[in-house]
């Protein structure tokens, strides 16, 4: 299956809900945003959304303050009327929460069932065949830092006989007593009397209704649906068969006999959330879950992929030193993950990524001196991995699993994100932390612990969670941890430690000594990130995130003096964008960049005033982000890794906007790269960086006129010509669907413009409709050294240093590359003889034509245009020699060989393949076809010199045009 569209991207917010699609008009389409499985890392969402067009456009619709939404259905019939089952706020009470209808399309809502400020809708739908039948349950649930509850007197399960306007609470004839938690509801699409309900209770399970809901069977209590009820409890009736049920847990199932048994389906992944059916043709199914979504054609059989969908959640990111650098990060509910920053194929697929080791939360930590050694975490187990041995070794400080135990248990607090961190001065000294900070020096074989417990250590926030009914002890909710951990890179001993209950701690002496730093900020805030400075030892930046606690604003505070003092830095980040993470840039001291909920900001002026920094990031959480380099790397949670390459003009921003109409920006260091001419961008993959040098510019208004940019050598010389104006008179027809085209027309927009140079000379002179088995002869791969680059545009000119270096791969035989480039630079050069030649001897046959067209019938120029005839043949005897004029195709040197023009391009290839001087053998071949080509060119000349002259003067003689030839030069 081909890679999935995203059709929610532009809107402001990322997190879905619930989605329906109008029976009735499938061009409209309704969104809840906010999911409902209230996981720790859960996001939120503001309303309901519609599209009248297919999900082209999107307008939000109202319920902005539902947050989460749990379901959303359509009537069958009429797209206007619609119920949504909204949770409202999981971290805290709010009244916009419940059973909403809207009959208008969403112009209005009518809140049409609810209980308290802490109950919400979690669940909805209608009898297939009767929608003024309609099931609802309400679900009583919170969720905080340190506790999850599900379950409360609120919870229930609802009906309604006039389209949801009215209901009436089912309760007793078998249902289960006492308090119920999360309820799902289905419907039987074959039998409207036949209801299936999964019920968390005490006497939970799934229950089956035969009347329409009035009475009720608990017909499986199998631990295996039950289990994790808040997160799962979700069932689905088939539309045609009364006997066939789904239900969804950590694995999918499938009942044939009313729900009484069920055969686990070869579902992809784990921990599934949805299904859909199709109506007509219950064969085909629709199933998502914690890997993504696929689909099956055969009843569940076989099951379509999921890698062609970018939707990781990350936690957290960093990089490595090899070159291309890898990024790596641990995805929710998959494995950890290191993968390329580029390929040489020019996408980057699957055959780029990598299992680094550990699990699906925390940190990824690859050793500065040979990537290939990885550490990473999940909860309190920490992993070694070498990659060379694939060989993974556990260095646990505690390694023992407390599943299903409270934090007031266990000897050590290790949350589900647990610091991990190599010392930036000493990459042997490994750092985490529970309630301490643990040091070892000897790569986990032993741990110290060098600090005390530094958090409030309030045993009332360490209780078992869960609720009333089923406990759901995972380490996300053990609290009283040290969140966040760094050590100062200019200062070796200096560390950092933030924790989940408010505190950040100091110490300068590598954990002997520790200081109490906390600013001032809300009770219980968990400090996310902690960044100190890469350009002062006393500066460090704390990024705090309340969200857990029902705050959304943003929170960044920043300390000069080791926390003796603390400013708070957040003027622009807006209410909603609660912040994850911040860093300083390492080249630019005070420019930040911090990762919200709501996407990326950054800061010219130390966070004195924050803006957007999107583009064209999807809006999504991002949970961290780090630079590397003169690259933005940044973890989104639910759209994997993106990069914003080439942060070069960023760092040379200044705080006002420019001044001048056009500025010509100080290009990064390039890297002299080989690209690819073929790129298969059909598959699921992500994209490479630019190819080539980046050059980036800004005009206040766009020229009116040509704009023109000119590569220099050391020396002055012209190296490349560049346009705003667009040529394209000598493109060989398109053929192959893969085939690069090289950009050589510059952008000359309003505003920032970027364009790459792809490292070349300029091309020889080409042969316009020409066919080559690859792309037409290109110039020659400038060296590695000092170039200048030249904007002009509305009659102004600007300059700028450009400098590449070597691939640092292949640094060794640096010195080889004059010899490759001297010969690259001849063999264009006789290319550019060998085109202007046919060129030549093409435009001179067009004239004879012509002069046949148009004086063919006149007997007094028979002569001469027998002897323009005579002259024509000797010309296309040469012709044929240098080009190989059968030549219609890619592949048309099959059936008619290659002659010079063919032979020369592909050698070109073979000299311009790899960093390496020529071969004996190439520099024979370029003898052997400059010899050849010398052989014909002196045949030309002699027909210009010598059968040229006769035949023009017996045309004068004739009152016909003279033959021409023009002199046609290379840029």
């Amino acid at each position: 299956m081909a890679a999935r569209t995203p059709l929610f991207d532009k809107q402001d917010i990322s997190s879905i809900g619930a989605i329906a699609v109008a029976p009735s008009d499938h061009n409209t389409i309704y969104v809840g945003t906010g999911e409902a499985a209230i996981r720790g890392n859960t996001t939120y969402g503001t309303g309901v959304y519609k599209s009248v067009d297919a999900g082209k456009n999107w307008k939000n619709i109202g319920l902005r303050d539902t947050r989460q939404i749990g379901a959303l259905i359509v009537h069958p019939n009429n797209p206007d009327i619609v119920l949504v089952a909204a949770l409202g706020h999981a971290f805290g009470p709010n009244p916009e929460r419940g059973i909403f209808r809207t009959s208008d399309g969403g112009k209005t809502w009518a809140k049409v069932l609810s209980k308290d400020e802490n109950t919400g809708g979690i669940d909805v739908v209608f009898d297939p065949h009767n929608p003024n039948v309609v099931f609802a349950s309400l679900w009583q649930a919170r969720r905080q830092p340190w506790f999850f509850s599900s379950g409360g007197p609120g919870s229930g399960l609802y009906k309604s006989e006039d389209n949801g306007v009215t209901w009436k609470q089912l309760t007793g004839n078998g249902l289960p007593d006492g308090i119920l938690g999360i309820i799902g509801i289905s419907v039987s699409g074959a039998d409207s009397n036949r209801v299936f309900a999964i019920i968390e209770a005490k006497e939970g399970g799934i229950f089956r209704s035969d009347d329409g809901g009035e009475k009720w069977t608990k017909v499986n209590d199998d631990g295996r649906f039950r289990q994790r009820a808040w997160y799962f409890s979700k069932i689905y009736a088939d539309p045609k068969s009364a006997d066939t049920v789904y239900v969804l847990n950590t694995g999918a199932f499938k009942s044939v006999d009313g729900a009484k048994t069920f055969n686990l389906l070869p579902a992809r992944h784990g921990d599934h959330h949805g299904l859909w059916i199709d109506p007509e043709n219950p064969n085909r199914i629709g199933n998502v879950n914690d890997g993504g979504a696929s689909i099956s054609v055969d009843g569940g059989k076989t099951w379509t992929t999921q890698n062609n969908q970018p939707t990781a959640q990350f936690y957290h990111v960093a990089t490595d030193n090899a070159y291309p650098y890898h990024i790596y990060g641990a995805q929710q509910d998959n494995s950890n993950v290191g993968i390329a920053s580029r390929s040489e194929e020019g996408v980057i697929t699957a055959q780029n990524w990598f299992v680094a080791g550990g699990g699906e939360c925390g940190f990824v930590v690859p050793d500065p001196r040979d990537w290939r050694i990885i550490y990473s975490n999940n909860e309190g187990y920490i992993t070694r991995y070498d990659k060379n041995k694939e060989e993974v070794q556990d260095m646990s400080v505690w390694p023992l699993d407390n599943a299903g135990h409270g934090a007031i248990d266990l000897v050590h607090r290790f949350q589900w994100i647990t610091p991990l961190l190599l010392s930036p001065h000493n990459p042997d000294v490994v750092y985490t932390a529970a309630e301490c900070v643990f040091k070892s020096t000897d790569h986990g074989m032993s741990w110290t612990q060098i600090s005390n417990d530094l958090t409030k250590n309030d045993k009332s926030k360490q209780q078992p969670s869960g609720g009333p009914l089923t406990n759901d002890i995972t380490s996300v909710e053990y609290y009283d941890t040290v969140f966040a951990l760094a050590e100062s890179p200019k200062k070796q001993g200096t560390l950092w430690a933030g924790t989940d209950d408010g505190l950040v701690h100091v110490t300068t002496d590598d954990g002997k000594n520790w200081a109490n730093v906390t600013p001032k900020m809300p009770e219980w805030s968990t400090v996310s990130i902690i960044d100190p400075s890469p350009h002062d030892a006393t500066t460090a930046y704390v990024a705090v995130d309340r969200h857990r606690l029902d705050d959304f604003k943003p929170y960044i505070f920043k300390t000069a003096d080791l926390g003796k003092s603390w400013s708070t830095v957040t003027n622009g980040i807006p209410e909603g964008a609660y912040v994850h993470s911040v860093r300083e840039d390492p080249r630019r001291k005070g420019m930040l960049y911090a990762g919200t909920e709501l996407g990326v900001y950054f800061s010219l002026d130390d966070g004195a005033h924050w803006q957007p920094l999107q583009l064209n990031l999807p809006q999504s959480p991002i949970h961290d982000l780090v630079v590397k380099d003169d690259d933005l790397v940044v973890a989104t949670h639910g759209r994997s890794f993106w990069v914003l390459d080439n942060l070069t003009p960023l760092r040379q921003l200044s705080v006002q906007s420019p001044s001048s109409d056009m500025l010509l920006y100080q290009p990064q260091t390039a890297v002299r790269l080989h690209y690819p001419e073929e790129i298969d961008k059909r598959q699921p993959a992500g994209d490479n960086p630019l190819m080539g040098a980046m050059i980036d510019y800004y005009f206040k208004s766009a020229p009116k006129d040509e704009v023109t940019l000119d590569i220099l050598d050391a020396q002055g010389k012209l190296v490349r010509h560049l346009s705003s104006k667009e040529k394209k008179e000598n493109e060989q027809p398109p053929e192959w669907p893969d085939r690069v085209e090289v950009p050589k027309t510059i952008p000359a927009n309003e505003g920032m413009n970027r364009f790459a140079w792809d490292l070349r000379y300029n091309e020889p002179i080409q042969v316009p409709g020409a066919f080559y088995a690859g792309n037409a002869p290109r110039g020659a791969l400038a060296l590695p050294g000092d170039y200048q680059v030249k904007l002009t545009a509305n009659g102004k000119t600007q300059t700028a240093a450009l400098h590449f270096v070597v691939d640092p791969r292949t640094k060794d035989h640096e010195g080889e590359l004059p010899k490759q480039f001297e010969l690259s630079t001849q063999v264009n050069a006789r290319i550019s003889e060998l085109h202007q030649a046919v060129n030549e001897i093409r435009e001179v046959k067009s004239q004879i034509k012509e002069l046949h067209t148009k004086f063919g019938n006149d007997p007094k120029v028979k002569p001469a245009l027998a002897a323009a005839d005579a002259m024509e043949h000797k010309m296309s005897e040469v012709e044929q020699q240098l080009i190989q004029v059968n030549m219609k195709g890619s592949e048309g040197n099959l059936a008619f060989p290659n002659m010079l023009n063919e032979a020369f391009d592909t050698f070109s290839h073979s000299v311009d393949a790899g960093d390496r001087e020529p071969t004996k053998p190439q520099m024979d071949v370029f003898a052997s076809l400059s010899g050849r080509l010398d052989e014909q060119l002196k045949k030309w000349n002699a027909i210009k010199k010598d059968d040229l002259p006769k035949v023009t003067e017996l045309i004068k003689q004739a009152d016909l045009p003279a033959l021409i030839i023009k002199e046609k030069k290379s840029e």
